[in-house]
């Protein structure tokens, strides 16, 4: 009986850590990130967002430089395309006919899309990306200085935000961005007029529906600065997850309050 008594409180104690070792066998979430070009630093956000997403192992992030030499079997592998791509102030459709059929195939058959701030600025004749990405710098679109702001959760109910809190960020804050129907609003920051603003709310973090498949924008993380922030990391480490599987199970780390 001692001995049945026994193992039954051994097995208390160890099923905490057998659960941690559930958690980190298992395979992280494949993601391919687009870049090699950006109006913005690309050279360092880029490795700067990869050694955000392989912190805890959650994720295994590989990194192409050339999009335009994408194929439909070189997407296999992954779960989610990220983007921190743009040609801006180029139109055109740089990327190719192949390439842009591989995306949406990608994403409508139920793969994720994610991308953050100016990776928005790109394919303005492509107007399934328009579409997908779900709001993009547009011909009124506009950011005043880098300031300190509070980023407001807007829907609590979203797997990405739930159990957020608002907090502060310094960072650029887009202003009057094209919009397309059926964005979902996770989260708004206040431009104000004396910052070349409208005195109104601006999204700031939105998700969509993209056939079978999830996208996910962060229009912060204008520098490897604002990514660093831990409300920053927390929206793209679970909008990314989200956009793999439509769940969360990522934690939130410590936030900025005013």
């Amino acid at each position: 009986m001692k001995s049945i008594v026994w193992i039954y409180f051994l097995s208390l104690l160890l099923s905490p850590f057998s659960g941690m070792a559930e958690k980190s066998a298992k395979k992280p979430v494949r993601v391919l990130l687009i870049s090699g070009r950006n109006n913005h630093e690309w050279q360092k956000t880029s490795p700067a967002f990869k050694e955000i997403m392989e912190e805890n192992g959650l994720f295994r992030v590989d990194i192409t430089e050339r999009p335009d030499t994408l194929k439909s079997s070189d997407l296999k592998n992954y779960r989610v395309i990220a983007s921190n791509w743009n040609a801006f102030p180029e139109t055109g459709r740089q990327w190719g006919a192949t390439v842009e059929k591989a995306i949406l195939d990608f994403v409508n058959e139920g793969g994720g899309f994610v991308l953050f701030h100016s990776a928005s600025a790109a394919h303005y004749n492509w107007p399934e990306y328009q579409q997908m990405v779900g709001a993009t710098w547009g011909k009124n679109t506009r950011h005043g200085k880098i300031e300190t702001f509070e980023v407001k959760i807007e829907d609590n109910e979203h797997p990405i935000t739930k159990g957020m809190s608002n907090f502060t960020i310094t960072d650029e804050l887009w202003v009057e961005m094209d919009q397309q129907d059926g964005n979902r609003i996770l989260c708004n920051a206040f431009s104000t007029s004396g910052n070349n603003g409208r005195n109104m709310y601006e999204p700031v973090a939105i998700c969509r529906q993209q056939g079978k498949g999830r996208c996910f924008y962060l229009v912060l993380g204008h520098d490897v600065a604002a990514m660093q922030n831990p409300d920053w990391k927390t929206l793209m480490l679970r909008g990314t997850e989200w956009a793999a599987s439509g769940k969360d199970t990522i934690p939130i780390q410590k936030t900025h309050k005013n």
